[in-house]
């Protein structure tokens, strides 16, 4: 049977998250790029969306080391999650979830997310938060969350072009 250890991160887990960053979001923006208007998508990542998306993630690990746990399964890394409390709110955050291609389908996100959600209830917090986009690349996200019992707030953002 095999074992999900879910730790806080640790310095020596850097490289590996940010290749698993790569390899987890690789096919999100293979869709999302087609799906959003490319003004858009050429100004958040001027230097393709890998640069920007190990840059976000490198300074999470850098500035709040003490919010990310990881996930190995049988000893290999599996995912990693990002949490943040906000007292002010009673609510917890989950701003970022990552599950390696290798090991999707196997319930591992939803323990990640499982985990969140009790984490954050013994910090206090009443409610839990997460964000994903609308396009088609984050379709999954979407799904995994609407199964788990998040309820979708509708909210619009409009760009336009200078």
């Amino acid at each position: 049977m095999s074992q999900l250890d879910i730790i806080p991160f640790a310095a020596e887990h850097r490289e590996d998250l940010l290749a698993l960053t790569i390899d987890a979001w690789t096919p999100v923006f293979a869709k999302t790029e087609s799906g959003v208007p490319r003004f858009v998508f050429d100004a958040f990542y001027p230097d393709g969306w890998q640069v920007r998306q190990i840059k976000d993630v490198a300074d999470l690990l850098e500035n709040e080391p003490e919010n990310i746990r990881v996930a190995f399964l049988d000893g290999e890394l599996a995912g990693f999650i990002g949490l943040r409390v906000h007292p002010e709110d009673q609510m917890g955050e989950i701003y970022i979830l990552a599950v390696s291609p290798r090991f999707q389908r196997r319930g591992i996100g939803h323990t990640l997310m499982k985990y969140a959600e009790d984490y954050i209830r013994t910090q206090g917090m009443k409610m839990v938060m997460v964000e994903t986009g609308g396009d088609d690349g984050h379709a999954p996200a979407r799904e995994t969350y609407e199964s788990f019992g998040f309820v979708r707030w509708p909210v619009a953002r409009y760009f336009k072009e200078l």
